[in-house]
């Protein structure tokens, strides 16, 4: 479809913006929602798709972005702009295209802003392939965080039959994946969460062996000794911290961490340090992290893979909606108080 702006029709565009940067905890009140509208044609000249969203995700790695970095190196990625929109990963469907692999109707997810039209440069979407499937899955489980479960599982944990694995935040986007895809590889899988509620949702919804939520122990190294006798072979790290630094003492010989988010230390000024690292040393401790981005290759391989299982009965998924992008900050905001259970996203849209 050719782009322009000329006669083209005009809608209101609500969208998220970053009102302060944000120090310690994110609230309400470093985002704002604002009005603003969007012609609904692909300016001439450009080579862009128009998107309509219809969901967005909500993800831990934001506050990062949110926060002001003087240091460049200390910043996990570009700090969000003073009233800019936010971004971040989402579902939405097409209503303009001037990029040849793009038309006019298709269903797609990718990086897109936090409002209700999004004008798209550039090339890192994804068409989506499983419409049978409810689309709000391509926002978790068949998107961002079930590939980021998926690669840092099996690529980067490299499972084998039998292995001892602990998963913190375990009932959260990506735990609840890795946990299932443990088992599904025949490993032993013990999770932690902030709640009695997600605990049981990890035993009876998720398939883990066990599970304990660690907000009622006071000492984790313990708690992992009494579940994990003969130690852990791989540790899946959602939080960093002082679970990490537990983790550590009861790792087996050739273990691996995979050190996928630390939920823990976003909010710090100062971030904790590790007491355990010497635990790496005798017992060949592999300690890895990885990002995302490095694995879209085979997001085709895996987005197959997911959508079996998830057919099967394999795995199973747990999502928590909020309604409106009016609800996005609160939502968002939600994580860091563990409030939501399971994957949180925000609806926009149906269609």
């Amino acid at each position: 479809m050719a782009g322009g702006v000329e006669n083209a029709a005009v809608a209101r565009n609500k969208k998220v913006v970053l009102r302060r940067h944000v120090t310690g905890f994110p609230s309400e009140e470093d985002m704002e929602v604002v009005d603003d509208t969007v012609a609904l044609r692909v300016p001439a000249g450009l080579k862009a798709v128009l998107i309509k969203n219809l969901y967005l995700s909500c993800d831990p790695w934001m506050c990062g972005r949110m926060s002001k970095h003087e240091d460049e190196a200390s910043r996990p990625a570009p700090d969000f702009i003073l009233g800019e929109t936010l971004v971040n990963y989402g579902v939405g469907k097409v209503i303009d295209s001037t990029h040849p692999d793009f038309k006019a109707g298709e269903l797609v997810w990718g990086m897109s802003g936090w409002e209700e039209y999004t004008l798209i440069t550039h090339s890192h979407l994804f068409k989506i392939n499983h419409t049978e499937l409810p689309l709000s899955y391509y926002t978790g489980v068949l998107g961002m965080t079930g590939l980021t479960a998926y690669a840092g599982f099996l690529e980067v944990g490299r499972p084998k039959k039998g292995d001892f694995v602990f998963v913190s935040a375990a009932s959260g986007a990506v735990g609840q994946v890795v946990g299932q895809l443990a088992k599904i590889a025949g490993c032993h899988v013990v999770g932690s969460a902030g709640t009695d509620e997600k605990v049981n949702l990890l035993k009876t919804k998720f398939g883990y062996d066990d599970a304990f939520n660690y907000k009622s122990e006071t000492d984790i190294a313990a708690a992992l000794k009494r579940r994990f006798p003969e130690g852990i072979d791989i540790y899946f790290d959602n939080v960093g911290g002082a679970t990490l630094d537990a983790a550590l003492l009861q790792m087996r010989r050739g273990g691996r961490v995979v050190v996928c988010g630390m939920i823990s230390q976003y909010t710090l000024e100062k971030p904790d340090g590790l007491r355990n690292l010497f635990c790496i040393i005798p017992k060949a401790v592999r300690v890895e992290g990885f990002n995302v981005s490095g694995y879209f290759d085979v997001y085709g391989k895996f987005e197959e893979e997911m959508v079996r299982y998830i057919k099967e009965g394999k795995v199973a998924v747990v999502e928590d909606v909020a309604e409106g992008i009016e609800k996005a900050p609160a939502a968002l905001v939600g994580l860091f108080s563990g409030r939501n259970v399971g994957k949180q996203l925000v609806e926009l849209a149906r269609e």
